[in-house]
């Protein structure tokens, strides 16, 4: 961390004398950083983090010690994701933060020990403390909040074990002041938030698996009591987020019953999330929706479908300018949705900046769809002049099928209607909303289902090339792009994009129950097959794009739109890529080994293909990214090269998480995640190393034992856009 500062110190110091000097003094004059004002100074320090301002800038000079310890600079303190920052580092740190920080956060530090943690009780001026994903006993967490007595907001997982009896009395009075609280429940419990009285706001996320690791059922029957009741008087925002499983439903009722019975007057925030078709029902559900609707001061909403029906939606949203909606999966309230939002339902529409329709006209479990079904892009227009600062759209799982290409312009294409919404930042969309229709090697899809007689003897469509050539042309498909250059033309803040196959489905088993019945067979979509390498290449036009998803794209054959894609898009950190063209042969492959070369800014990588090849050429072209810090493969019968993989580990030395799940043997997958823990681990304080079987009985063990942070790294795909950050995954 000091060389990197030492280096980017190097390069201020070089642009600063470029743009202070002029070209007739630059012989004669050189400015460094110590002659620059302390305001300046303050305003580059601001960009360092905390351990290598206390630990390495400050014993450079005199001047920097003072301004390191600036209590601007160490007010509010993230580790993160200083991965690379151990034990002995942290507790150091610890101990010169202790006067200073009022706001810290150990967010996700999986691999700090427990002792470390006592640290974090020097710091008797933090008010607000984040250690989810922590190593934390009942006995430990009484001891941090006895010494924290102005903690106003704390963050932390309730895990098995845990036991609110061994709070101290000093740790349940500063409970009693809290404002704001924060719990992972990885076991069935009400935590701490018995002890909560003034909470104003209340955010859970529910992670506990149905069965144990030793395949007992999980039982939900908590003790409940006057002293175990939680206390919402004066609760002002509820979100919950839960994991697959009936155990983490059933648990969110108990926390819910209190408001079947009294709704608190000053709630404005309900966000609850709960995967899968068939969420518990729960009857307090419409007079909820009635009660947060009659203050006019809703901010955000976002209820299972079954908890809703159109004419409490249309009691909730009426007299409220809300900034958040999410209506996912619920196809019988879209009607409802539109009026409020085009109709006057609401009281200002253009405060809204979030909105998740995700599923929203999806008929479920259908085989055929009519035309009212899709989306309109009428509708979606007048949607956009309404809702004019929407920042975050999620469309997906929806459909869109233009059949008119040769009427493209105005309103008649949905991409038009979308470039409407020019405050765009993050935005997910069903692949068929970029075609432009449906050509002639498309039309075969269209028609009568044959005699099953001759299923078994037709010959089905070989998809992708045999050959490869680098700088080809991309242009495969033949299909016009002329909707999404209408989208990118106007669109251009854009940070974020999805664009998800409807067949879609993770080969990943955490999430893939609840997955696989919302979404349909894969080729049903023949608008979405048509999307291919043209339509990749076009997204060059996002010289902003941050984080891009693709996944289920059958359309795309070579790979080549991905190399013109990446050669525009510099900052590309995030990119995931899963069940790309043909599933039998990675035809885009060698196109995928160009991408990644130029993916010089790649933090974090997902890829997912039924038959990939992590061979030696695979992790040389990955080696080219050396500020990556995530890396996931997730492949059926794929293959990897034991000792390219290490040579890729010891490159790439910001790698932290290498999770493989492929095919193989368990015992050559053990080897290898043994070899790289034994070799990488005393350097690299954070790494996390799963390389198992992908069919292997196993693996749901294997996976419940991945940090729960790391877990939401791997389990992408379901979309994080239109998400307040807390109920989104990491």
């Amino acid at each position: 961390m000091s060389e990197t500062v030492a280096a980017n110190s190097e390069d201020m110091d070089r642009q600063i004398v470029q743009a202070v000097c002029g070209e007739d003094t630059l012989s004669s004059a050189l400015v460094g950083m110590s002659d620059l004002s302390d305001e300046i100074l303050l305003c580059i320090l601001h960009h360092v983090p905390a351990s290598d301002l206390l630990l390495n800038v400050s014993n450079v000079c005199h001047k920097l010690q003072t301004l390191c310890r600036d209590k601007t600079l160490l007010t509010h303190v993230s580790l993160s994701e200083e991965y690379l920052a151990d034990d002995l580092l942290v507790q150091r740190l610890l101990k010169q933060l202790a006067n200073h920080v009022q706001s810290l956060s150990l967010n996700g530090c999986y691999w700090l020990s427990g002792s470390t943690l006592d640290y974090v009780a020097r710091c008797t001026a933090v008010t607000h403390l984040d250690i989810t994903g922590c190593r934390l006993t009942s006995l430990r967490l009484s001891r941090l909040l006895s010494s924290l007595c102005f903690l106003t907001s704390l963050a932390f997982d309730v895990t098995a074990g845990f036991n609110s009896a061994q709070l101290s009395s000093e740790a349940v009075g500063t409970l009693s002041r809290l404002s704001e609280l924060r719990q992972t429940l990885l076991t069935p419990s009400y935590g701490v938030v018995p002890c909560c009285a003034q909470l104003r706001k209340l955010m859970l996320q529910f992670d506990i698996s149905d069965v144990t690791r030793e395949g007992v059922g999980v039982c939900c029957q908590l003790m409940v009591g006057q002293s175990s009741v939680p206390h919402y008087q004066q609760l002002e925002e509820f979100t919950a987020r839960l994991a697959p499983g009936e155990v983490n439903q059933t648990l969110l009722l108990l926390y819910l019953a209190v408001f079947s019975v009294h709704v608190p007057k000053r709630l404005r925030v309900f966000l609850v999330s709960i995967p899968g078709p068939n969420p518990a029902h729960w009857p307090a559900g419409p007079s909820l929706a009635q009660s947060l609707g009659q203050h006019g001061d809703l901010e955000a909403l976002q209820l299972p479908r079954s908890w809703l029906d159109p004419l409490s939606l249309k009691r909730a949203l009426e007299g409220n300018s809300p900034k958040h909606l999410s209506f996912s999966r619920c196809p019988a309230l879209w009607p409802q949705v539109f009026q409020s939002l085009l109709e006057g339902g609401v009281r200002d529409a253009t405060q809204l900046s979030s909105l998740n329709l995700s599923g929203i006209n999806q008929v479920l479990y259908s085989e055929c769809r009519s035309v009212e079904d899709h989306l309109v892009p009428g509708t979606i227009s007048r949607l956009a002049v309404s809702c004019s600062k929407i920042k975050h759209l999620n469309l997906m799982h929806t459909h869109y099928h233009h059949e008119h290409s040769s009427e493209l312009g105005g309103e008649t294409h949905l991409c038009g209607s979308l470039a409407k919404f020019r405050q765009l930042r993050s935005l997910t969309l069903p692949a068929c909303a970029l075609s432009d229709g449906l050509n002639t090697h498309h039309t075969s899809v269209n028609n009568t289902s044959p005699s099953p007689l001759f299923l078994g003897l037709k010959k089905g469509p070989r998809l992708g090339f045999q050959n490869y050539k680098p700088g080809s042309d991309p242009s495969l498909s033949g299909d016009s792009t002329s909707g999404l250059a209408q989208l990118l033309a106007s669109c251009s803040l854009l940070e974020t994009l999805e664009i998800i196959g409807p067949g879609f489905v993770s080969a990943l088993p955490r999430l893939e129950p609840c997955s696989r019945v919302s979404v349909e067979p894969r080729g049903m979509c023949a608008w979405a097959r048509g999307v291919g390498d043209a339509h990749l290449a076009s997204l060059e036009a996002l010289p902003r794009l941050h984080r891009l998803t693709l996944a289920g794209l059958p359309g795309v054959l070579r790979g080549t739109g991905l190399i013109q894609l990446t050669r525009q898009c510099k900052d590309l950190k995030v990119l995931s890529l899963a069940n790309m063209g043909s599933l039998k042969i990675m035809n885009y492959f060698p196109a995928l080994l160009d991408t990644i070369k130029q993916c010089t800014q790649l933090q974090e990588l997902r890829l997912e293909q039924p038959y990939l090849n992590a061979n030696a050429s695979f992790f040389e072209a990955l080696s080219s990214c050396s500020h990556l810090q995530r890396l996931c493969l997730i492949s059926r019968s794929g293959t990897f090269d034991a000792s390219a993989t290490e040579t890729f580990m010891e490159r790439c030395l910001q790698v932290v998480m290498c999770h493989m799940f492929m095919g193989g043997t368990l015992v050559g997958c053990r080897t290898l995640q043994k070899a790289l823990l034994d070799r990488f681990s005393n350097e690299r304080a954070a790494l996390s190393v799963v390389i198992y079987p992908l069919q292997h009985e196993d693996l749901p063990s294997v996976i419940r034992d991945i940090p729960l942070t790391l877990l939401d790294r791997i389990t992408l795909f379901q979309s994080h856009v239109a998400q307040p950050p807390h109920l989104s995954p990491l």
